[in-house]
Parts: C-alpha cells; structure tokens; sequence
C-alpha cells in the first residue's frame, strides 16, 4: 500500500511539471500568511516590557550562561542596539489616570512617575532612550571619571540570587569625558524639539560624576560639571561609592562643604543648558553612617546650596539575614546592593529627612527597592522620587511597569496621589 502511493504521488507530481521534493517543500499562500503572523505575534510579545518571558527566562538565562559582569554588558549592548522591549503605550485616559496619581513635581518639571533608574547600569549613555522606553522617568548614568581608567581588577562583580542582590567593586571603570560628551553630543542632536536633555516630556536625565583614583578631590567634579552641564538634566555628584580608595572621606562636613561650593559655584558659572534650563546639583551618600555624620551632611548640603541628596549609594556590611550561605562570595569585597540593602537606606533617609524638612533640598531613595510597596515606603519616609537598579536587572524591563501599577493601585486605595505622601511619616 505504501509503495503504490509513493509511485501515485511521483506519478501526479511528475505530470504537473513538478519534482516530488519541490512538491512537498513550496510554501502555500497560507502558509506563508500564517507564517508571518506568528512571527509578528512572537515579535509583538517579545518586544512588550510586560512580556513574563523576560523575567522568568531570559533573565534566567542570562544569569546561567554568563557571569556577572559579561551579563552586565551584554544588557547593554542590546539596548544600545535597540533590540530591547519597550513598554506599551497606554490609552489616553489610563495615561491621565498615571499622571494624577503619580505625577511628581521636581526641579521645575513634572515627571510622569516617581520612578527612576540609579546610575551604574548604564555607565557611557550608551542606552538611555531603551531605558527610558521600559517606564523609567529619570534616568541616571555613570559615573563618569574625566580620564579614562579600567577600574579594579576582575573579577570585580559578584551575584547572590537567592538574596537578589550583588556586589560590586568596579572602582569607577569609566572611558572618560569626552568619550561619554560624545555620545550625548551625537544623541542630542538627533533630537528635534528639546524640552529637556531627556528629550522627553515629563523625563529628566541626571550624569553622575566620580573622581579619578589619583585625581583632585575636588578639581575632578569642577571639570565634570562644566563639560557636562549643557546636556544634563539633573548633576550628581558622587563621594559614597566604596571602591575608589579616600572618596568617602570627602563626606566629612568641612570636606564636602569645600567641594560642594565649588561645584554649585561652577554650576552657577556655566549657566542654563542647552535646553534653556539650570541643572540642579545633587550629592549621593552612603547608608554606612551615624546619625551625626548624616547631620553633618545635611548642614554641608545646606550650606552649599545644593538642590539635593540621594541617599544611599552601597554599603560595606553584611546583614546576618541574607540567604546566601557561600561565605567566600558574602565577603567578596566591595559595595552590597538589592534588597538586603533596604532596611539600611531608608533609615539613613528617615535620620537626613529629620535634619532637611526645614529646607527645600529634594531627597531621592535609592536602596533595595524591588516594589510599590517598596516606593511607598521611601517616599513616606521623605523621598520625592526614587531609584532602582539591582531589581531591575534581576526582574527585567517589565520592572518599571509593574512598580508603577503597584504604587498606583496602593495610592488609590489610600486615596491619595504620591505628591500628598512625600514625608508623611513625619507629619
């Protein structure tokens, strides 16, 4: 039976004109409409922020086949190559919704969440539009050095999944100025209509500025500020990563006061940006400290007139809570963050809030926040905005989107927007 409808099947394709190969392979109209269809769904899903694929496979993945640092890279080479998901554009009412809710007003702008991405992810600029397309609002890049220079030794990133933390001891790697003004020349200029230098209404970019490990205490973040400030948004200095030798040193009161008057006073030289506006300068600080030390910062951000605090950078301790049981990767050297850093960052911006509430200076939170919940919580305790970064690389581009939902969804049921909770606590 078989062999007789092999020869039908020769027979019939031979007088049509056809080979039995050729026969069988040729794609039908159908099957090429259906075809196609499938791949735009797949591209569709694979593209969407929101997709659950990014965060229970591809992270997973990532995290299985590459180490910490090669992992770090490799998310950034995709968005710069804009193969990254975006998040889907929501109907106009759902976005009025967000706005009424959520709205923050910063700096002179209104951002559209309070939801913000930390510096460190994205260290050159060189993917700042694909962060901002997963939600973000404020996206914080660096730190950048004015030299170039290779940083610590590898291996010098280290992952502790079941704690969904990492540590660090990068030491401010960093290809430099002018590489870095390059790059946000070349991205500037692509863009028509610049409400901001994030190029987007209701977004801010912030560039975090670091020392060289043998630069000038204090001539490294003059210099950053006036190569930078025409195409920032917001500026950060940073004197709290542990991994440059001296530079939390500079978070001694008469220190940083020093050097926070020279920055201010640069800043107030150079003038408004490009965008017509003058970017705020705010300092980040480390959780690792009393309460009179925080105080003193507060009195040296006061003094200096900055136009903020982000509190807190890494720490230097180690819970005796986290899950990780590998002790030779627990004291890895270098900075602990993700969620065993929570507990650290808000007390130390609930002690800063109790020396700022007098003053107008704008406390950002940045510690172990993986949640609304999360959020909340910081901005409760004071801060008008906050950052991430650790969850987001465990969680994936749908993070934003879901810490959005949540801390809406939890303000409603409140009956409150973000703006009337900034500080409740102290109330």
């Amino acid at each position: 039976m078989k062999r007789i409808f092999t020869r039908s099947f020769t027979r019939g394709a031979a007088r049509n004109g056809r080979s039995p190969l050729k026969a069988s392979i040729i794609p039908t109209p159908v099957a090429v409409t259906v075809g196609a269809i499938g791949a735009s769904v797949a591209a569709y899903y694979l593209f969407d922020a929101r997709a659950g694929i990014h965060e229970y496979v591809f992270c997973p993945l990532i995290r299985t086949f590459t180490d910490a640092e090669n992992g770090h890279k490799l998310g950034i080479k995709l968005m710069s190559l804009g193969l990254s998901p975006k998040l889907r554009e929501e109907s106009a009412s759902k976005e009025k919704e967000y706005d009424s809710i959520l709205g923050v007003d910063v700096f002179g702008t209104r951002l559209k969440s309070p939801i913000g991405l930390a510096a460190g992810l994205d260290k050159e600029g060189q993917a700042i539009d694909a962060l901002f397309d997963t939600g973000f609002s404020y996206v914080e890049i660096g730190s950048i050095t004015p030299e170039a220079q290779p940083g610590n030794p590898q291996p010098r990133f280290f992952r502790l999944p079941r704690d969904d933390a990492v540590i660090n001891r990068y030491g401010f790697n960093s290809s430099g100025h002018l590489s870095v003004l390059n790059t946000l020349r070349q991205r500037f200029d692509s863009f028509t209509g610049h409400v901001n230098n994030a190029k987007r209404p209701g977004k801010l970019l912030g560039v975090n500025l670091g020392k060289n490990k043998n630069g000038d205490e204090v001539q490294d973040y003059v210099t950053g500020v006036r190569r930078f400030a025409s195409y920032a948004d917001v500026l950060i200095v940073n004197v709290s990563s542990p991994n440059t030798p001296g530079l939390r040193d500079l978070q001694s009161e008469s220190k940083l006061t020093d050097l926070l008057k020279a920055v201010v006073s640069e800043r107030n030289t150079q003038g408004k940006n490009l965008c017509g506006k003058t970017p705020p300068v705010l300092v980040k600080v480390a959780p690792d400290l009393t309460e009179p030390e925080i105080e003193s910062i507060a009195n040296s951000a006061k003094d200096s007139k900055v136009d903020g605090i982000i509190i807190s950078n890494t720490t230097i301790q180690r819970p005796n809570k986290l899950l990780t049981t590998d002790m030779k990767l627990v004291n890895q050297t270098g900075g602990l963050s993700g969620k065993p850093l929570k507990p650290l960052s808000l007390q130390a911006l609930k002690t800063l809030r109790k020396y700022t509430k007098d003053s107008n200076l704008v406390l950002v939170g940045c510690g172990g926040i993986s949640s609304g919940k999360d959020a909340l919580e910081f901005g409760k305790a004071g801060a008008s905005f906050i950052e991430l970064y650790t969850a987001f690389a465990y969680k994936g581009p749908g993070l934003p989107a879901k810490i959005r939902d949540e801390l809406t969804a939890l303000l409603k049921k409140e009956g409150k927007t973000w703006q009337q909770i900034v500080g409740e606590d102290d109330k």
